[in-house]
Protein backbone atom coordinates (compact mmCIF):
# COMPACT_ATOMS: atom_id res chain seq x y z
CA UNK A 1 0.00 0.00 0.00
CA UNK A 2 1.53 3.27 -1.11
CA UNK A 3 0.92 6.14 1.26
CA UNK A 4 0.13 9.44 -0.37
CA UNK A 5 0.38 12.10 2.30
CA UNK A 6 1.19 12.93 5.93
CA UNK A 7 -2.32 12.08 7.06
CA UNK A 8 -1.91 8.50 5.83
CA UNK A 9 1.43 8.17 7.61
CA UNK A 10 -0.12 9.46 10.85
CA UNK A 11 -2.98 6.97 10.56
CA UNK A 12 -0.47 4.14 10.09
CA UNK A 13 1.51 5.24 13.17
CA UNK A 14 -1.71 5.46 15.17
CA UNK A 15 -2.80 1.95 14.20
CA UNK A 16 0.63 0.62 15.16
CA UNK A 17 0.35 2.39 18.51
CA UNK A 18 -3.19 1.09 19.11
CA UNK A 19 -1.96 -2.49 18.84
CA UNK A 20 -0.05 -1.87 22.07
CA UNK A 21 -2.32 0.57 23.92
CA UNK A 22 -5.80 -0.31 25.14
CA UNK A 23 -7.98 1.22 27.83
CA UNK A 24 -9.99 -0.60 30.47
CA UNK A 25 -12.56 0.59 32.99
CA UNK A 26 -9.87 0.69 35.69
CA UNK A 27 -7.31 2.41 33.46
CA UNK A 28 -8.93 4.16 30.47
CA UNK A 29 -7.10 5.38 27.40
CA UNK A 30 -6.49 9.14 27.33
CA UNK A 31 -6.91 9.73 23.59
CA UNK A 32 -5.65 13.07 22.24
CA UNK A 33 -6.90 14.21 18.83
CA UNK A 34 -5.57 17.37 17.21
CA UNK A 35 -7.11 19.18 14.25
CA UNK A 36 -6.02 22.43 12.63
CA UNK A 37 -8.24 24.52 14.89
CA UNK A 38 -9.04 22.45 17.99
CA UNK A 39 -7.79 19.75 20.31
CA UNK A 40 -9.98 17.01 21.77
CA UNK A 41 -9.39 14.62 24.68
CA UNK A 42 -11.41 11.51 25.48
CA UNK A 43 -11.14 8.89 28.20
CA UNK A 44 -12.06 5.62 26.50
CA UNK A 45 -12.86 2.18 27.93
CA UNK A 46 -12.01 -0.08 24.98
CA UNK A 47 -13.44 -3.19 26.66
CA UNK A 48 -16.92 -1.66 26.78
CA UNK A 49 -16.41 0.53 23.70
CA UNK A 50 -17.49 3.63 25.61
CA UNK A 51 -16.24 7.15 26.20
CA UNK A 52 -16.14 7.82 29.94
CA UNK A 53 -15.31 11.54 29.88
CA UNK A 54 -14.14 14.16 27.41
CA UNK A 55 -12.88 17.72 27.00
CA UNK A 56 -12.05 19.96 24.06
CA UNK A 57 -10.97 23.45 23.09
CA UNK A 58 -14.35 24.22 21.47
CA UNK A 59 -15.84 26.09 24.47
CA UNK A 60 -12.67 28.16 24.86
CA UNK A 61 -13.06 29.74 21.39
CA UNK A 62 -9.36 30.58 21.41
CA UNK A 63 -6.66 30.09 18.81
CA UNK A 64 -4.98 26.69 19.13
CA UNK A 65 -1.63 27.12 20.86
CA UNK A 66 0.21 25.69 23.86
CA UNK A 67 -1.73 27.82 26.35
CA UNK A 68 -5.03 26.56 24.98
CA UNK A 69 -3.67 23.01 25.11
CA UNK A 70 -2.80 23.45 28.80
CA UNK A 71 -6.35 24.63 29.52
CA UNK A 72 -7.77 21.59 27.72
CA UNK A 73 -5.49 19.30 29.73
CA UNK A 74 -6.69 20.88 32.97
CA UNK A 75 -10.33 20.55 31.88
CA UNK A 76 -9.70 16.90 30.93
CA UNK A 77 -8.22 16.16 34.37
CA UNK A 78 -11.21 17.82 36.03
CA UNK A 79 -13.67 15.80 33.89
CA UNK A 80 -11.78 12.59 34.72
CA UNK A 81 -11.81 13.38 38.45
CA UNK A 82 -15.60 13.87 38.33
CA UNK A 83 -15.92 10.35 36.87
CA UNK A 84 -13.47 8.86 39.38
CA UNK A 85 -10.65 8.28 36.89
CA UNK A 86 -7.11 8.56 38.26
CA UNK A 87 -4.98 6.07 36.25
CA UNK A 88 -4.75 6.40 32.47
CA UNK A 89 -2.75 5.11 29.54
CA UNK A 90 -1.73 7.70 26.92
CA UNK A 91 -2.77 7.51 23.25
CA UNK A 92 -1.12 10.33 21.31
CA UNK A 93 -3.08 9.56 18.15
CA UNK A 94 -0.08 8.95 15.92
CA UNK A 95 1.32 12.42 16.58
CA UNK A 96 4.78 13.08 17.98
CA UNK A 97 4.89 13.67 21.72
CA UNK A 98 5.71 17.37 21.54
CA UNK A 99 3.94 20.68 21.13
CA UNK A 100 0.17 20.57 21.59
CA UNK A 101 -0.03 16.86 22.49
CA UNK A 102 2.68 17.18 25.12
CA UNK A 103 1.10 20.26 26.71
CA UNK A 104 -2.29 18.53 26.96
CA UNK A 105 -0.86 15.39 28.55
CA UNK A 106 1.47 17.17 30.95
CA UNK A 107 -1.27 19.56 32.10
CA UNK A 108 -3.57 16.59 32.73
CA UNK A 109 -0.84 14.78 34.68
CA UNK A 110 -0.06 17.92 36.69
CA UNK A 111 -3.73 18.14 37.70
CA UNK A 112 -4.08 14.74 39.29
CA UNK A 113 -3.97 12.04 36.62
CA UNK A 114 -1.35 9.30 36.80
CA UNK A 115 0.18 7.11 34.10
CA UNK A 116 0.90 3.54 35.04
CA UNK A 117 3.06 1.61 32.59
CA UNK A 118 2.50 -1.77 34.23
CA UNK A 119 -0.13 -4.05 32.66
CA UNK A 120 -3.35 -4.43 34.65
CA UNK A 121 -2.72 -8.16 35.25
CA UNK A 122 0.54 -7.47 37.09
CA UNK A 123 -1.07 -4.82 39.31
CA UNK A 124 -3.52 -7.38 40.73
CA UNK A 125 -0.74 -9.81 41.72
Amino acid sequence: MKLENRKDYRKRRHMRLRQKVAGTAARPRLAVAVSNKNVYVQFVDDDAGATLASASSLPLKAKLNKETAKQVGEAAAKAAAEKGISLVVIDRGGHKYHGIVREVVEAALANGLKVNDKPAEKEAE
